[in-house]
């Protein structure tokens, strides 16, 4: 028994996104009213001992965070509460996400329980790291890792999150082709007329494919 409780324990409605490198919970401790200051040491004791580098917290007060520093984990809040726009929390905490992901940090992302906006943020960081390309995929892989269905306003996160991936430029034209297609306009006659309307038609069929990951 004391092994176990050296330990720790897992936060409630944890689950890795990533598996080994980015997961989600309720808040350490617990949430409202069912919070205890016990029930969060261990938590975060738990959390420590699975080596998870930085914790972020998407609650609208501070709480928590010098429990995190006590127990030496590095601690980041980024309030997202129901008057934030999805827009302007995402602008700035998707870029952070993934530069520490890349950096090989192991985090943990939480609000006071497992709400939407935190699952369209999961499923919103597989897309815009490139991981899925499909938006609905993206939430359907959320969906069965937490075994909950996302609602509206997570689907609009992932929605908002998906419109910060920028697509690739299009691909310029060879050479030969910019030389044959001149040399087709020179011509007279319905030939070249026909060849001169196929030409923007087909470039603007051509599409680019998303970015992958």
């Amino acid at each position: 028994m004391k092994g176990k409780w050296a330990s720790g324990i897992a936060p409630r409605n944890f689950a890795w996104i990533i598996k080994d490198q980015l997961a989600v919970s309720e808040r350490p401790g617990g949430y409202a009213r069912s919070h205890r200051p016990v029930r969060r040491h261990e938590e975060i004791i738990w959390i420590r001992e699975q080596g998870f580098n930085r914790v972020v917290s998407l609650l609208p007060s501070p709480h928590n965070l010098h429990s995190y520093d006590e127990a030496g984990i590095v601690s980041v809040h980024i309030p997202f509460g129901p008057h934030d726009g999805a827009q302007e929390v995402l602008s700035d905490l998707l870029p952070q996400m993934k530069g520490w992901l890349d950096a090989g940090e192991r985090v943990l992302i939480h609000q006071e329980e497992l709400s939407d906006r935190l699952q369209g943020i999961s499923a919103g960081y597989l897309v815009f790291a490139g991981l899925v390309t499909d938006p609905a995929q993206a939430i359907a892989i959320v969906e069965q890792l937490n075994q909950r269905q996302m609602g509206p306003i997570g689907r609009e996160v992932v929605s908002a999150a998906a419109a910060m991936v920028t697509p690739p430029p299009p691909k310029s034209r060879s050479k030969s082709h910019s030389a044959s297609t001149t040399r087709s306009e020179g011509r007279s006659g319905p030939a070249s007329r026909a060849a001169g309307r196929a030409g923007p038609r087909s470039r603007s069929g051509r599409r680019s494919g998303p970015a992958g990951g």
